[in-house]
């Protein structure tokens, strides 16, 4: 019996690509593109389709080379115009990922999430933020999960309107000047009452009045309009405001062990930690005093920073990573109060480029 050598025909095998899918009337339908020209030519930043395409050919199943058939074409599309269907799939089918590489993208946006979550919103009994593994305990507490479709500012905001429901946790303020003639001054004072806004201080220039005050996010536009009507001007002096004090960026992960539903044993640690923080200034300007364990240097900080496990913790902080971004620069270490300020321009800045509500 002679034997023949079967090859298949009519199957054109990709690798190597990415796959975009669409269902349509019970039909799967694929296309084969190039990694990452999807996400520009949806962008608007790629035009020409052969740079996304690897080719004009639309797929049962890219992965086997499985042409898709033309009475499949027309029944779900009705044409059998490749072209045409492929920019109807590009524009409109979901973008196939592997698993891990998936999983990589939903844990950096549900870190984003995160960090603008941090970024506007405080503890209201302390006046200050939480920390970015706290409110990422609270996101996994909700049960929140990450929509890959939308965007992270958006999710954040929803994410905070369901903290409220359970945590203690609130808009950060904005403070805002407000600059408006002296005669529309008592319109725009009844509606900041109204608003329960905290003026901070008061201006009389000639004609004009002018009034720094902090008021809720969710005001603002409204806020804005008032103004414009009142024929007078609105300027963000800060987008998140945040209590000042004395605590250390090295002192957070202490209190993150303390459970977000106690707002009095909240307090209670926050006092703590501040004379915590005071104890640990004086020993680091007398030397270690006798009866104490030794101090332990940071030479990235060029601070004590307490025993052992305080010297672990000392390196997951904020303060040593700011630091240590500064010796690849090249530049002196910070203090910690130092750090802290140095963070909340960086962050202002960030947030004042990308501002939107």
């Amino acid at each position: 019996m002679s034997k023949m050598l079967v090859q298949p025909i009519g199957q054109k095998r990709l690798t190597n690509v990415a796959v975009v899918r669409l269902k349509k009337k019970g039909i799967r339908f694929e296309i084969a593109c190039y990694k990452n020209k999807v996400l520009s030519w949806r962008s608007g930043v790629e035009k020409d389709l052969d740079e996304v395409l690897q080719s004009h050919t639309v797929y049962s199943n890219v992965s086997k080379g499985v042409l898709a058939k033309s009475k499949d074409l027309i029944a779900a599309f009705g044409m059998d115009d490749q072209t045409k269907i492929c920019l109807e799939i590009l524009d409109k089918g979901e973008l196939q990922v592997a698993g891990k590489e998936r999983e990589s993208q939903l844990s950096s946006q549900f870190r984003d999430i995160a960090t603008i979550v941090m970024q506007k919103t405080i503890n209201p009994d302390t006046q200050r933020p939480y920390t970015i593994s706290m409110i990422e305990r609270l996101m996994h507490e909700t049960h929140f999960a990450v929509d890959p479709h939308s965007s992270s500012k958006k999710q954040a905001l929803e994410v905070i309107r369901e903290l409220q429901k359970h945590f203690p946790i609130k808009r950060s303020p904005m403070r805002l000047r407000l600059s408006v003639p002296q005669k529309n001054f008592s319109s725009l004072s009844e509606k900041l009452s109204a608003w329960d806004a905290s003026i901070i201080s008061k201006d009389e220039s000639g004609s004009q009045f002018s009034i720094i005050c902090e008021m809720e996010p969710g005001f603002f536009r409204e806020c804005d309009g008032l103004v414009r009507n009142l024929q007078g001007r609105l300027e963000i002096l800060a987008v998140s405001v945040h209590a000042e004090g004395d605590t250390h960026v090295d002192h957070y992960d202490d209190h993150e062990e303390m459970p977000s539903s106690l707002p009095k044993e909240t307090t209670d640690s926050v006092v703590q930690l501040s004379e915590r923080s005071e104890n640990q200034t004086l020993s680091h300007k007398s030397g270690t005093p006798e009866g104490e364990t030794k101090q332990n240097k940071c030479s990235t900080c060029n601070a004590f920073v307490g025993d052992a496990r305080e010297y672990r913790e000392h390196f997951k902080s904020d303060w040593h990573k700011h630091n240590l971004k500064r010796k690849t620069r090249q530049l002196p270490p910070l203090a910690a109060e130092e750090c802290l300020a140095d963070m909340d321009m960086d962050d202002s800045r960030t947030d004042l480029k990308e501002y939107s509500f």
